[in-house]
């Protein structure tokens, strides 16, 4: 007898969270790579650039140290009229240049 649509539901849901939890590294991975993608990234080897941007513990720009804290998350500065990927940074420096090239008149 199939089962109905609620339990497969709730089955499904059981699976995914269990899938998620042994695979955590895994997930994580394409959870960023799918966010960098959605917010215009463009790059050849998504997997290599994964890679650079766990090594990465400095802001390529100002030097502080990397972390979880709002100010010194990592951010992935790219160029917005191409997509293509330009460095880390920590959220300071990428909002700052946001900024002056608002300021510059240039398209971000």
């Amino acid at each position: 007898m199939p089962m109905d649509k609620e339990k497969r539901n709730e089955y499904m849901r059981k699976y995914n969270k269990e899938y998620r939890k042994k695979n955590k590294e895994k997930t994580n991975k394409y959870f960023r790579i799918g966010h960098w993608k959605s917010r215009g990234l463009i790059c050849e080897d998504y997997n290599k650039l994964y890679e650079y941007y766990l090594s990465i513990e400095e802001c390529e720009n100002c030097g502080i140290q990397l972390n979880q804290d709002e100010a010194t998350r990592k951010c992935m500065d790219h160029c917005h009229e191409t997509g293509l990927f330009r460095q880390i940074l920590c959220k300071v420096c990428n909002t700052m240049r946001d900024k002056q090239r608002n300021e510059l008149g240039q398209f971000i």
